[in-house]
């Protein structure tokens, strides 16, 4: 059933504290002056980086849901969203809300009010203001205990302020499914997916039978040694890095220092699951950046249509000094896996084009030049899942 914005009521709802216990797929819970924010990187991390993108990105709960287990039929969660408004483009749309029992869909929405930030991407600026909470309401939920999903918005940072329901709530007991650590760019936070089961990692650990950690960060999949460490912190079974597009969008280094900071990366994911799957990916195929350098640059000339496309600065020339390509860092990621493999036999590498390539591209072209739609976050996520967890792939049992 639907959901619904909602003015609260004064029925005989039971408030239920929003804490950790409650929470799956973010590695730390921040107290605030309102209620909680979950957040996707541990402060220790966060600490170590000023990057307002970052901040961003690692705020964005992708993969991030409230699981609880209830005899509930009806569910309120009051929030605030931060809405993101570009100036000269038209509104964004609303993040969403998606409410499961026992694994079936059965209700989505969106939240009304929040927080305001206004980005002026010409300018380089951005301003914030806040405004009120937002209340859901999910009814008519299927009587009788059941586990209760509500997955949080993947692109819209998320104040929890309070959950109430109808019927007593216990922490859902724990699934046994094998938790699936993934990091990786936009591509993996869920860039233009149309809803947060709807990103790509979601889609395929929905397939692969399996609960997911989505470190994918937007424009913030560069190596950095705090993400390798909060990967080697966090409990799972099955891991995989996606590496390349925001290393050439950003033209972060030449091959020197490349290779060396990827062995790095996965020397210190190692330390803390040394004999776990770890499965290296390389980017979907980009036309873009496939031969050409970075950086990548914004075309503004359809913003006012809501249409922003990206562009390589680089020239082919300079890969002769060192700067990166896609297929450059392929051919790396490859070449570091095979080395490794001897002494490391769970570890693995796919080639992202077997996700999105040439092929997809003629029929799915990515929007912006950079970023998958709906339709495509479903094929990399369906292929993903025959790749990774079927047949012999890295992940299957």
């Amino acid at each position: 059933m639907d959901a619904q914005n909602a003015t609260h009521t004064q029925n005989d709802w039971i408030t239920i504290p929003v804490t950790a216990r409650l929470l799956r797929g973010a590695l730390d819970v921040e107290q605030t002056e309102r209620g909680v924010l979950p957040h996707r990187l541990p402060a220790r991390a966060r600490a170590q980086c000023a990057d307002p993108q970052l901040a961003m990105a690692e705020s964005q709960p992708s993969g991030v849901r409230l699981v609880f287990r209830s005899r509930a039929t009806a569910v309120e969660l009051d929030t605030v969203p931060t809405k993101r408004h570009y100036v000269g483009a038209p509104p964004r749309p609303d993040g969403v809300y998606e409410l499961f029992t026992d694994g079936r869909a059965a209700g989505r929405a969106t939240a009304e009010g929040g927080d305001t930030l206004t980005v002026d991407m010409t300018a380089g600026t951005a301003e914030l203001e806040q405004g009120a909470p937002g209340t859901l309401r999910f009814d008519g939920l299927p009587g009788g205990d059941k586990d209760v999903e509500i997955w949080l918005p993947h692109n819209e940072t998320t104040e929890l302020i309070a959950l109430r329901t109808d019927a007593p709530v216990e922490p859902a007991p724990d699934p046994g499914r094998r938790i699936w650590l993934h990091h990786g760019s936009s591509i993996s936070h869920g860039s233009d997916a149309a809803a947060p089961t709807g990103t790509w990692p979601a889609l395929a650990a929905s397939l692969g039978g399996v609960e997911l950690i989505n470190l994918g960060l937007s424009g913030s999949a560069l190596l950095d040694p705090f993400t390798a460490r909060a990967m080697r912190d966090t409990e799972a079974d099955l891991l995989s890095v996606k590496i390349g597009i925001n290393i050439v969008n950003a033209d972060l280094m030449r091959l020197r220092a490349f290779a060396p900071a990827v062995h790095g990366f996965l020397d210190t994911v190692r330390e803390g699951h040394p004999t776990a799957p770890l499965l290296v990916v390389s980017s979907i195929l980009c036309p873009v950046h496939e031969d050409t350098p970075g950086p990548a640059a914004p075309d503004f000339s359809g913003i006012a249509e809501g249409r922003i496309r990206f562009r390589a600065t680089g020239d082919p020339a300079e890969r002769a000094a060192g700067k990166l390509t896609l297929n450059v860092i392929r051919d790396e990621l490859a070449r570091i896996v095979a080395e490794r493999a001897p002494e490391d036999p769970n570890l693995y590498y796919l080639d992202g084009r077997m996700l999105y390539g040439e092929a997809d591209a003629a029929g799915l072209p990515l929007p912006d030049g950079l970023h998958p739609d709906a339709a495509t976050h479903r094929r990399m996520g369906e292929r993903f899942a025959e790749l990774a967890f079927g047949g012999d792939g890295a992940f299957a049992k």
